[in-house]
């Protein structure tokens, strides 16, 4: 059965582009009105534009860097006072570089973290306050296969959607009860511009190219679970098979795997 989206209030970071921008499309289809936040002013003015052209809804764009924490701050101040109910927060923004350790710098790792991880926490702290009043609220991380099955060159961007688990997983126990649902979602590879920054070489995407998902599917996927209590989504589901049979046997896994995950 799927959750009455209209008239409802959700809020998707990293809005602009890729599964965001494909995840304001759906919840758009469905009548919510949606708060999107992005750090492309100019993205989030023609996609507001776009969705609310086809759809009787209501798009408010902010134009937000999540590695910004006084930014995060303040403009969730402004999403409070101005939105007395929020149901649905995604937290989808985030980035990776990829890097052999030794090579990584540490900028890229402070920024990855600032932004995957700590804006995420900021804002998700900014918003629960009104979820737990209201008795109901749904909070979707996107993290990553990644997180489950570091890789060669990831282990800084795995570290980080670990974190994102991990983080969820303790949140997901602290408000059982209390009506709030929390869902994590791991997509493996997705066609998407993240690879720009990530892979500027292109070699890792030419390898996986054959296991790469499309964006839309991931945003389908994502707006069927709200409402409902998925503790985790794991796309494509051989991929997160993969990464379970990695908890219970890293060491094999590693050995049979090995050639695989250093395709990057």
């Amino acid at each position: 059965m799927k959750y009455n989206l209209k008239n409802r209030t959700v809020i998707i970071t990293g809005a602009s582009s890729g599964i965001g921008r494909h995840m304001v499309r759906e919840v758009s289809k469905r009548g919510a009105n949606t708060i999107i936040l992005a750090r492309s002013t100019d993205k989030l003015a023609r996609l507001k534009s776009e969705i609310e052209m086809q759809y009787d809804v209501n798009v408010e764009p902010f134009t937000l860097d999540l590695g910004d924490l006084h930014g995060v701050k303040e403009t969730f101040e402004q999403i409070n006072l101005n939105w007395p109910t929020i149901h649905v927060l995604i937290n989808n923004a985030g980035f990776g570089i990829f890097d052999y350790f030794e090579q990584a710098k540490l900028e890229d790792m402070k920024r990855m973290f600032e932004v995957n991880v700590l804006g995420m926490m900021a804002l998700t702290r900014m918003i629960l306050p009104k979820m737990l009043q209201q008795g109901e609220g749904h909070i979707i991380n996107i993290a990553s296969i990644a997180g489950k099955l570091a890789t060669p060159k990831s282990s800084v961007y795995s570290s980080t959607k670990s974190a994102v688990l991990g983080f969820s997983n303790g949140l997901r126990m602290e408000l059982a009860g209390k009506g709030v649902k929390v869902t994590t979602v791991n997509p493996g590879p997705v066609k998407t511009n993240f690879f720009q920054m990530a892979d500027p070489e292109g070699n890792y995407q030419a390898n996986v190219a054959r296991w790469m998902i499309e964006p839309e599917y991931v945003a389908r996927k994502v707006v069927e679970a709200i409402g409902k209590n998925r503790r985790e989504i794991n796309l494509p589901f051989f991929m997160g098979a993969g990464a379970r049979l990695y908890q219970v046997f890293p060491t094999l896994v590693e050995k049979a795997l090995g050639r695989w995950i250093n395709k990057k």
